[in-house]
């Protein structure tokens, strides 16, 4: 039986670790998505930082990407930045690899 307990525990060992490299890999692309949407906002840097981590904020409102979504474009609405839906998320798409890029990438 220790033999089927050990494999157990090693899946369950994976899926943990799997799960937080996942989580990781979302909260570093919200932040990078983040200063591309400030970037052209053209916000300074104090509010660039704070703003990328208000993106990486709103994704906590509800599962999925809708949330994070919403808010960029939103904010880039009414800061009259002529952008779309699409690319928004075009942006996200491109900064998850980029930040599965980064976190993978040995130090």
């Amino acid at each position: 039986m220790t033999l089927f307990d050990d494999r157990e525990r090693a899946f369950e060992a994976k899926f943990a670790r799997d799960e937080e490299v996942a989580f990781r890999i979302i909260a570093r692309r919200n932040r990078l998505v983040g200063q591309w949407a400030a970037q052209l906002m053209q916000l300074t840097p104090a509010e660039t930082d704070a703003y990328a981590k208000a993106v990486v904020q709103a994704d906590f409102e509800e599962a999925g990407d809708e949330d994070v979504v919403r808010k960029i474009y939103g904010d880039l609405t009414a800061a009259n930045v002529d952008v779309d839906e699409a690319a928004v998320r075009q942006a996200l798409a491109e900064q998850t690899v980029e930040a599965r890029r980064q976190l993978m990438q040995p130090e």
